[in-house]
């Protein structure tokens, strides 16, 4: 079990930033901002998941993982209520959030099925998170010059998701969830992450005038499949995941923790579990 900790980051968002916050790079900038539109409602959902998954559990394995699920919920909360404040500036500046709409309908979908499937696709969600997360730690260069403030919150949220990663599966499994819904969810997860990524990102360039810019693609090819780029270097860790014996501790935590020992001074810390 992980011993999660609740934190309050200590940056200003009540302030505008640049849409291309990230150095400039109008790719980039479009990228992130496409992840966070999804966050506000895509993280209610898992921790609306994980909180009702846990009640379903014996009373003995209830107990095992209040506590986890406890600093689960309420880093997921304080992830949800960032990016509902960073959204706003992204609202402002003419930007529209195509994907949380989508995202809506399918959660509703979602709520007819037994919990077990919400808690499913919690789990695969988290190790796309878990995965890109790790990948962001590791190549520091991707916001070296961005907006410092943001860079904070980017990298803050990543170590977090890489602290939690193991709960909306050790929960999955607890619920007697079997294997090959597992790797079903991750599937279609997979389906529905990439083309509303896709289809987001596209959405804001074309908002920012970007789209039909060489540069723009460049930066594309360069960040994402290019030597060291995220889904040319995170394949084989998504891949993990289809694994029989898999589980998210498998993956090392190690730079998350780093970040998060050497950025004491960037947020204060609430509660942590027991």
């Amino acid at each position: 079990m992980s011993q999660l900790v609740i934190r309050q980051l200590l940056i200003d968002l009540k302030t505008p930033f640049a849409l291309r916050w990230n150095g400039g790079d109008a790719f980039t900038s479009a990228f992130m901002n496409a992840l966070s539109m999804s966050f506000p409602v895509g993280e209610q959902f898992f921790l609306d998941a994980v909180r009702q998954g846990l009640k379903q559990l014996p009373v003995e394995q209830q107990h095992k993982y209040k506590e986890e699920v406890k600093g689960f919920v309420g880093q997921e909360a304080t992830h949800r209520k960032l990016h509902s404040l960073y959204n706003q500036h992204l609202m402002a500046q003419g930007m529209v959030n195509h994907w949380e709409k989508r995202a809506i309908k399918r959660i509703a979908i979602m709520q007819t099925f037994d919990v077990r499937h919400s808690v499913a696709a919690t789990a695969a969600t988290e190790h796309y998170t878990a995965v890109f997360a790790h990948w962001l730690l590791a190549n520091p260069n991707f916001l070296a010059h961005a907006d410092e403030r943001l860079k904070t919150m980017w990298l803050w949220h990543a170590s977090e998701e890489s602290e939690h990663r193991c709960t909306a599966f050790d929960i999955y499994k607890a619920m007697g969830g079997n294997e090959l819904w597992r790797m079903r969810w991750m599937r279609r997860v997979t389906w529905f992450f990439l083309t509303d990524l896709l289809r987001q990102t596209v959405n804001n360039l074309w908002h920012d005038d970007a789209l039909f810019k060489l540069s723009t693609w460049r930066s594309a090819w360069r960040h994402l499949f290019a030597k060291g780029g995220l889904f040319r270097d995170s394949y084989a860790l998504w891949r993990d995941y289809f694994k029989p014996d898999f589980h998210p501790a498998q993956h090392p935590d190690n730079l998350s923790q780093a970040w998060l020992k050497t950025h004491e001074n960037a947020y204060s810390v609430v509660a942590q579990a027991t």
